[in-house]
């Protein structure tokens, strides 16, 4: 086998076929899809299935979701790395990955969600907030992120996520119980009240340490601002570099006393 680079040809083949897949697989989707089940089936499936998979593995977890859920399964990445969507993709192919489109993400975190989109089997689903950041700015003033984080965080991430999750039945986030003292009792499933659906950490019990062991194992594309500094991701201007041995999240609205965008809380 040659280990050539791939001449622009070839790139632009493999790209075609590429996206030629995940289309594929959505018209196949369609077909098969049930409807939402209603709030009150899927708490049953949470009060069940909860105690069961307490200390589970990442892969019973997954396994039962995708069996339990198909495709009305929703992946939260952030673009920090791959990992997460990796995972889950290894049960549902071409899985919907929502990636919060704020308007404020550094360059590296748009990059990365482009590489990602390009090259793994998953399907990017942008989710917009209603408002642009220059319309934001005309009816909030500027710079609201700076003023009230939260009203800034709940336009721009928690409404628009929110909207979109109404099509799903469960959500997979990559939280885990080692990012700060909010997030330490994560469970492996339960129920998000606020979203009216089934929510899945099927990382919760990783640590930063196997995150990075996993990406490096299986060649995941990460963020280059995680080896810069940043072990947690979200707007630039909200994000700030941690020192060694800061909590992991102490980057994220430094100075100010808030720890949570809204979407975990």
């Amino acid at each position: 086998m040659s280990d050539a680079t791939p001449t622009l040809a070839e790139r632009r083949e493999r790209q075609l076929a590429h996206d030629a897949a995940r289309a594929q697989h959505h018209r196949t989707r369609e077909d098969v899809l049930g409807p939402r089940r209603d709030i009150s089936e899927l708490r049953a499936i949470v009060d069940d299935a909860a105690p069961r998979f307490a200390d589970a593995g990442h892969e019973d977890v997954l396994a039962w979701v995708a069996e339990t859920f198909g495709y009305r399964t929703a992946v939260a990445c952030s673009m920090a790395d791959a990992v997460l969507p990796h995972v889950v993709a290894q049960h549902l192919p071409w899985v919907d990955t929502l990636f919060l489109e704020t308007g404020y993400h550094f360059a590296e975190t748009i990059g990365t969600r482009d590489a990602v989109e390009s090259s793994m089997e998953l399907t990017i689903v942008d989710v917009m907030p209603e408002l642009t950041v220059a319309e934001q700015d005309e009816q909030h003033g500027p710079d609201l992120f700076a003023r009230d984080p939260a009203a800034c965080c709940a336009m721009r991430k928690v409404e628009p996520l929110s909207r979109t999750l109404a099509e799903y039945e469960v959500w997979i986030t990559g939280v885990r119980r080692d990012e700060g003292p909010t997030r330490a009792d994560t469970p492996l499933v339960t129920w998000d009240d606020k979203n009216g659906l089934v929510k899945v950490n099927p990382l919760a019990a990783w640590t930063f340490d196997d995150l990075l062991a996993y990406a490096d194992e299986h060649d995941i594309i990460v963020n280059p601002l995680v080896g810069d500094g940043y072990p947690s991701i979200g707007c630039a201007p909200c994000t700030r570099r941690v020192a060694p041995g800061e909590d992991p999240r102490a980057g994220r609205w430094a100075g100010l006393d808030k720890t949570e965008c809204g979407l975990h809380t």
